[in-house]
């Protein structure tokens, strides 16, 4: 009866031996695989969840709210999201990528940098809002436009309480992310994004008005600081101030401070113009197709910054070889997955939105199938996050740069040439306005292999077949 307790023991031996005999890289990779496929797989999973609720929010507000809410909302949203990142000083990178991530001192610096940074973007908030009341009053804002709308400087009051409350999350949150420990960090988004959802539910049900929306969306900031304190492993935070850490993350955030305002600018200037050149509802509905668009680009987006990036960082300290292994691991998998995607929805575009969505949103369908034709350059956000954990802010700096000029010259000359048709034109051709430089810089960091970049770009050509599967689906659905 002893006999099978004898073998187990003897296996184990074996396995520890085994393991003592590794070299510690080799130690090292497992447990870093091991913390990426854990990490990937809770992020992604989080990220579905989350979208789930959003769309199936969105589904809903739409039912009970005009379209020229949304408008108003995209509108205050961008003027709320542009505060923050024009005041970013890169502290999650910052955290991820220095020495110093989990020195209790570090964190506190950082937490009483956010809390600060959190009261000015307030104050802002609320001067923009008194800034835009005014022109509308003085007639300086197009008469039928978004900013011409009373309700507008309101709204924006009412977000200024997102980044206000959203200073005061813990640096466990940071912690979290620089060790790749998402499942409590993604258990937290989903707690957030379900109270969220019923603020905007309940609220919408009862009193159908365009503060459902605000109000949920300041609940979901709050209860994501409040349970960052609580719910996470890491430092406590108190109030506490060093000179030395303090210099440390300005210097390294002085280029991320630049390079956000400008990734702001080149992610939501598109609205910005817009909003004072075609009406609220018809930005509404081009905002149904970012929306989606998004969707995509966020899933992507997030295995990028939450996954890649940490395990990047961590292998650039250890070993250049491993990295450049893992690099192009990592960019097979991006890139197979966003041509999928762009295939798919470049010819089905038209299909969801007819599915999802009531009449009054039919030409969020066109703008979706050109939207997508944006996701071929997502895989190359790989490259330039790489960039910023190689060192190199100046680079992240400067491909925001010539996006920005690209969008700010190809947007408005669309619109005037083509309509509304061409100022989307000129949108997706913002977002291929940095490959060149991005090309450049790979191949100056050993980045650039030609043959592994063409290997993904067959998902394409299933991503179009599929999608002509789902129009053809929705078509015989549709006629019957």
């Amino acid at each position: 009866m002893f006999a099978v307790p004898h073998r187990h023991y003897r296996l184990s031996e074996a396995w520890k031996v085994a393991v003592m005999s590794m070299s510690p890289p080799a130690v090292a990779g497992l447990n870093l695989k091991k913390k990426v496929f854990s990490a990937g797989a809770w992020s992604i999973a989080g990220y579905f969840f989350n979208y789930a609720f959003r769309l199936g929010s969105n589904l809903l507000m739409t039912r009970l709210l005009l379209p020229e809410m949304f408008g108003i909302m995209a509108v205050a949203m961008v003027v709320i999201t542009g505060l923050v990142l024009f005041s970013d000083v890169g502290l999650r990178p910052n955290v991820v990528r220095n020495e110093r991530g989990d020195d209790r001192s570090f964190l506190n610096t950082a937490w009483v940098i956010q809390i600060v940074r959190g009261g000015i973007l307030w104050l802002g908030a609320l001067t923009i809002a008194l800034i835009i009341a005014i022109a509308n009053k003085v007639g300086l804002v197009p008469a039928g436009s978004v900013y011409a709308d009373p309700v507008l400087p309101y709204v924006v009051c009412g977000l200024s309480l997102f980044p206000l409350i959203g200073g005061f999350e813990s640096t466990k949150s940071l912690q979290a992310y620089r060790s790749l420990q998402l499942a409590k960090l993604t258990r937290l988004d989903i707690a957030a994004q379900v109270l969220s959802f019923l603020v905007t539910a309940s609220w919408a049900i009862t009193y159908p008005s365009i503060w459902a929306l605000v109000a949920g969306t300041v609940a979901g900031v709050a209860v994501r600081a409040g349970l960052s304190h609580i719910w996470l492993p890491g430092h406590s935070n108190r109030l506490q101030w060093e000179r030395s850490a303090f210099v440390e993350i300005i210097h390294f955030g002085k280029w991320i401070f630049l390079s956000t305002i400008l990734f702001f600018v080149a992610s939501n200037g598109d609205r910005l113009m817009l909003g004072a050149m075609i009406d609220p509802g018809s930005l509404g509905a081009y905002s149904i197709a970012f929306l989606i668009f998004t969707s995509v680009d966020q899933v992507l987006s997030k295995v990028i910054v939450d996954v890649s990036f940490p395990a990047l960082s961590e292998l650039i300290r250890e070993s250049r070889s491993r990295f450049q292994k893992a690099y192009y691991r990592f960019h097979f998998a991006i890139a197979s997955f966003s041509y999928f995607a762009a295939g798919s929805l470049l010819v089905s575009g038209s299909s969801i939105i007819a599915v999802l969505y009531d009449q009054r949103y039919q030409q969020a369908g066109w703008m979706l199938e050109l939207l997508a034709i944006a996701l071929m350059v997502q895989p190359y956000r790989l490259a330039t996050q790489t960039f910023l954990a190689l060192g190199l802010e100046k680079i992240y700096f400067y491909l925001h740069a010539t996006r920005i000029c690209v969008l700010f010259l190809a947007l408005p000359i669309g619109f005037h040439v083509a309509g509304l048709e061409g100022a989307v034109c000129g949108v997706v051709l913002s977002y291929f306005a940095s490959l060149p430089q991005i090309w450049k810089h790979a191949r100056a960091s050993d980045l650039l292999d030609l043959r592994k970049e063409l290997l993904p770009l067959p998902a394409f050509l299933v991503g179009i077949g599929c999608g002509e599967l789902f129009k053809l689906a929705v078509g015989a659905l549709l006629a019957r």
